[in-house]
């Protein structure tokens, strides 16, 4: 959607890239549909759509500043967008420089920069972070916003969720080819908050205790050495630890765990690569 930034996140080999290759018309999907304003991506203008690959290449001959010149000609773009592009790219005075000196970090910076040169209605960025220190990732953050806020509609690839949880509006998570959720990234913050580990250290631990917290509304329970781990939404803790106590148990200590954004990916990937093997056949649409 316009003014949205969505994530592709999923393992390696999970069709990320496939899909995002399919929408820039570099190959031909075999099944569905990829529609943009409900018209297919064949029928749309040929600057509708930015996209950075998850490897760029350059002619190594030419310096940075002819290869943003070369695209910004290409794209019939007006003079100020080359100077967008070199504040884009922030390439630390190597702009002269043959682009065959440049480091992975430095080339990734430049194919940032000339994907976002031109305001094209969709930005598609495979894997934009990949080879970026932290100054230039923050830098290309700031710039994904300002795109967001023009009203572009941004799609972001990325094996890591962590990487993206800042940015994404939604989230869409692939493994092995399939679709196996597709959320605003407010869902999975709920699920976080609804699924944070109570850890409570008993001083005799007993197995009737787990039985107590779950009438007490914990959606899971167990006995792990002298702790008792419980598994309950915020407002159902406090009624879980005096349920215990008026059951007769004496508490020690007690802490709250709460699982992260990267932990919930990682039970998607596990639970939907069950069956798989590595010959799946990984991104068919």
């Amino acid at each position: 959607m316009p003014g949205e930034i969505l994530a592709l996140i999923g393992p390696n080999g999970s069709g990320k890239s496939t899909i995002m290759k399919c929408m820039a018309g570099l190959i031909s999907h075999t099944r569905g549909n990829i529609l943009v304003n409900e018209q297919p991506v064949s029928e749309q203008k040929r600057d509708w759509l930015s996209y950075l690959p998850q490897k760029v290449n350059f002619s190594e001959n030419l310096t940075g500043r002819e290869v943003i010149s070369f695209y910004a000609r290409l794209r019939k773009l007006a003079p100020e967008f080359n100077q967008r592009a070199l504040a884009i790219s922030n390439l630390n005075g190597f702009g002269n420089r043959p682009v065959s000196q440049y480091s992975t970090g430095m080339l990734q910076r430049l194919g940032i920069a000339v994907a976002l040169m031109p305001e094209s209605q969709v930005l598609v960025l495979d894997e934009p972070t990949a080879g970026l220190d932290p100054d230039a990732v923050r830098s290309f953050s700031e710039f994904l916003t300002a795109a967001r806020e023009r009203g572009q509609a941004i799609i972001v690839s990325s094996h890591a969720l962590a990487e993206v949880e800042g940015l994404a509006d939604r989230v869409a998570i692939l493994v092995h080819g399939r679709l196996v959720a597709f959320e605003p990234i407010r869902h999975f913050r709920e699920w976080i908050a609804q699924h944070a580990q109570l850890r409570i250290t008993l001083a005799e631990p007993r197995a009737d205790l787990c039985e107590v917290a779950r009438q007490s509304g914990a959606i899971a329970s167990d006995i792990a050495g002298s702790e008792l781990r419980v598994t309950a939404p915020a407002d159902d803790r406090l009624r879980i630890l005096r349920a215990i106590e008026a059951r007769g148990a004496k508490i020690k200590r007690f802490e709250t765990e709460e699982p992260s954004l990267e932990s919930l990916y990682l039970r998607y990937t596990r639970e939907n690569s069950v069956g798989h093997s590595d010959g799946t056949s990984a991104g068919r649409m």
